[in-house]
């Protein structure tokens, strides 16, 4: 069995990622290698929740450019986790 902290990267930080929390959606940039399963079974186990149901979404990278010289973004893999109605929330910013 894999670490659920190499599934999990980090939690997605945006205006729209922060007002879907009241609706007990989290958001997260997870393994590109994990499904939706290994998702709900780390999310789980690290925050102690109940997962009703995970969303993914594959981000591919972008073309860009500074000048003449090109690259490319990295890509990603996004996860919308949904928590049960009775579940607890999941606290980011404790202590700020």
């Amino acid at each position: 069995m894999t670490n659920p902290h190499d599934i999990i990267i980090k939690p997605v930080v945006t205006e729209q990622s922060m007002a879907e929390m009241g609706n007990k959606k989290y958001t997260f940039v997870v393994a590109k290698s994990a499904n939706k399963t290994e998702v709900k079974k780390a999310v789980e186990k690290i925050f102690d929740v109940e997962v009703e149901k995970v969303n993914v979404l594959n981000y591919d990278g972008k073309m860009k450019r500074m000048g003449r010289t090109a690259g490319k973004t990295a890509s990603f893999k996004k996860a919308v986790v949904k928590l049960t109605a009775d579940s607890k929330d999941i606290e980011f910013f404790t202590g700020m």
